[in-house]
């Protein structure tokens, strides 16, 4: 057997959701791809505490709340040849955020709207389908 062992990301992402049934999306500069805010992992760091320094970081607060969500592995955005296992969590975060550090753009979409948008492999796989479960059985303001 010959197969070259693919390189592994590990990274923390946050589902981020609204009361009017949105979801957060960001695009990195020089990239083309919309995904969760989030990051890669230090050595030895717990996938929380990389969550909470990354979204500090991206988008100037840390988050509120964090519940995880389970784990994923999808083909990398950015990465050619490489994959990313993923730490997802849902997250709440402060009313007033905004793309800092690498963050190009952020965007509230719905569900239907994301589906329009080029996006990661692990958001279009994992984390939209995720979306519109949480959307479905949900009230307003149920996740605040």
């Amino acid at each position: 057997m010959n197969q070259a062992r693919q390189a592994t990301l590990r990274i923390a992402a946050a589902l981020i959701l609204d009361d009017e049934g949105r979801m957060l999306l960001v695009r990195k500069r020089g990239t083309e791809r919309f995904m969760q805010a989030g990051g890669k992992l230090e050595p030895g760091e717990p996938a929380e505490t990389a969550l909470r320094r990354e979204l500090s970081e991206e988008l100037g607060h840390p988050p509120v709340a964090l519940q995880p969500l389970g784990e994923y592995s999808a083909p990398a955005a950015n990465e050619p040849g490489c994959q990313v296992h993923a730490w997802l969590f849902l997250v709440t975060m402060p009313p007033r955020i905004a793309p800092a550090a690498e963050i190009a753009e952020l965007h509230w979409v719905t569900p239907r709207e994301a589906q329009r948008l080029p996006l990661a492999a692990l958001t279009r796989d994992h984390v939209l389908p995720l979306a519109m479960r949480f959307l479905q059985h949900r009230t307003p303001r149920s996740l605040s």
